[in-house]
């Protein structure tokens, strides 16, 4: 008896140690993760430590009996459990943070020399003598860290002196076209335009009819610097979500398929999503490191390619506002955010109903009514838009119905159990700069006010068109704007940014009443010529 005693006494040190510990590190990781308001840090803090000081007297003290110490021990070790759980989820939570809002750095761009996979170039010093294409006023800057790495490499100080004669082309078509049809022997093609090379209806095979023979890296600044309000729980603030149509690295500069302003207002609690269709056509703003050319007319999805920098001056210049930050995800993090979710929910309207996705062919589509949809399904829904007469409005609509979703989702009681792989998700699947500080601000308004957040839309709208791009040197199938429905957007975004609701700003153009709505005539021809450029490989 005398040794169980011994035995139990020991146990139960070791058992208070472990609980003060776990408890202790937990009221330090509340502490300086900062997330709970203040005025109610102290007392949870207070309530934790007297919960596990009264467990650890009794544990040591009030135990006399069997049946009170098992049952002691067991409340101390769900203690020990609670708070070591507690713990490692404080620690992930503030992992994720950190790693979404960290955006110092470089990013890597990579100039390709390309040449026909059944040539007999391998290498630079197959290049003599021979003709390269490079492009006129299309990634100049790309262009001239690759002639000027080539001059290292064949040891002349101009390019005048290079053993090949550069042949100039007016667009990315032009250069590839020259390539395939033996004009050229070579060209210099900054590797973010590959993807759209693979989606002209000619060239879907660049990948296996093309190698590559040397490549030249270089980096170039990470800019993206918020234009950060002093109080984010109280003063109004604009978002950017850009969303590029890439799988893995988020940080990969691509297309920007998704582009939305987040307009909210902490004291309304209200949230403007104002969305604007990949082929929005509209004039390119960026600064010289970027590569873009200033002022040039182009879809925003191409403003993608050049950095997310490029986009937000782009639509600031459209909208006439001032973004405050940041968010950019691609394929991959959808589809891990709702994977990790356990799927969403969407109300597909009559009439919507996609038997098989366009997008994903694979995959089932959608029907009338509520369908729950997993990440893949999820992502190809937000990207549908051939299998709608309303194409990349209807697209628009669809992206935030997912959004909303994955909103609702994650806010509701049901996140309790999916924690563990949300955080796993979101560590890698956006980049924000929205800071840890803004951030945890958020969150403890969120546990303190409990607003009841009330969710707006608008798209812009416009009419197809062909029309020159400058990423592409070309014309491609694009969207041009209506200015009443650019104005409109501005003054929904402003009404909120006051306090008040979109929907205070009247909606004059629709399909009934609107001096720039299309007849039923224009909208069949619109139709007809989308499935042409989508045929013919315009839609890039």
């Amino acid at each position: 008896m005398k040794k169980k005693g011994i035995v139990f006494r020991i146990f139960s040190i070791v058992l208070s140690i472990l609980l003060l510990l776990c408890i202790g590190l937990l009221i330090f990781q509340l502490i300086k993760m900062n997330f709970i308001p203040t005025n109610l840090l102290a007392p949870i803090s207070v309530a934790i430590a007297l919960v596990a000081l009264i467990f650890i007297l009794l544990l040591n003290f009030f135990t006399n009996h069997f049946l009170s110490k098992f049952f002691i021990s067991l409340i101390v070790i769900c203690l020990c459990v609670v708070g070591g759980a507690g713990n490692f989820y404080l620690y992930k939570t503030s992992n994720m943070i950190d790693a979404v809002t960290t955006n110092e750095g470089k990013i890597e761009n990579v100039v390709s020399v390309i040449s026909m996979s059944s040539s007999d170039i391998n290498d630079l010093n197959d290049l003599s003598n021979k003709k390269v294409a490079t492009l006129k006023s299309i990634d100049t800057y790309g262009t001239k860290q690759s002639i000027n790495d080539l001059c290292k490499q064949y040891e002349v100080e101009d390019k005048k002196d290079l053993p090949f004669e550069i042949v100039v082309s007016n667009s990315v078509q032009e250069a590839i076209h020259s390539l395939y049809n033996n004009d050229v022997d070579a060209i210099i093609l900054n590797e973010t335009y590959r993807t759209n090379v693979l989606e002209m209806e000619s060239y879907t095979d660049f990948d296996s009819q093309t190698k590559v023979i040397y490549q030249t890296t270089y980096y170039t600044e990470s800019k993206n610097e918020a234009l950060a309000v002093s109080d984010i729980t109280n003063e109004p603030f604009n978002i950017l979500v850009s969303g590029n149509d890439t799988y893995g690295d988020v940080g990969e500069l691509s297309r920007s398929d998704v582009n939305m302003v987040v307009t909210i207002n902490p004291q309304t609690s209200t949230i403007l999503l104002t969305s604007i269709p990949r082929d929005t056509y509209m004039a390119t703003y960026c600064d010289y490191e970027d590569a873009c050319v200033v002022g040039a007319m182009d879809k925003i999805t191409h403003t993608g390619i050049y950095g997310i920098n490029t986009t937000q001056k782009t639509v600031e210049n459209f909208l006439g506002i001032e973004i405050n930050y940041t968010f950019r995800a691609n394929f991959s993090s959808v589809i891990d955010i709702v994977d990790a979710l356990g799927g969403v929910d969407v109300y597909v309207e009559p009439g919507m109903a996609v038997s098989t996705f366009y997008a994903d062919h694979t995959l089932e589509g959608v029907v009338e009514g509520w369908n729950h949809l997993d990440g893949k399904r999820a992502l190809a829904y937000a990207r549908e838009r051939h299998a709608y007469l309303d194409g990349d409005n209807q697209r628009v609509r669809n992206q935030q119905q997912v959004l909303m979703a994955i909103f609702e989702k994650a806010t509701s009681k049901d996140i309790i159990t999916k924690y563990s792989s949300l955080l796993e998700a979101l560590s890698s699947a956006f980049e924000t700069n929205l800071t840890m500080k803004e951030i945890t601000d958020l969150i403890k308004f969120q546990i303190q006010a409990m607003p009841e957040w009330k969710f707006e839309s608008y798209q812009i709208s416009g009419y197809g068109d062909m029309a020159l791009c400058a990423a592409l040197g070309s014309e491609a199938s694009v969207t041009v704007p209506y200015d009443e429905s650019v104005r409109i957007a501005q003054e929904k975004i402003s009404a909120v940014l006051q306090g008040y609701s979109s929907d205070t700003v009247e909606d004059t153009l629709n399909a009934t009443e609107s001096e720039g709505a299309l007849s039923s005539e224009e909208i069949d021809a619109q139709v007809q010529a989308d499935l042409y450029a989508y045929q013919y490989g315009y839609y890039y």
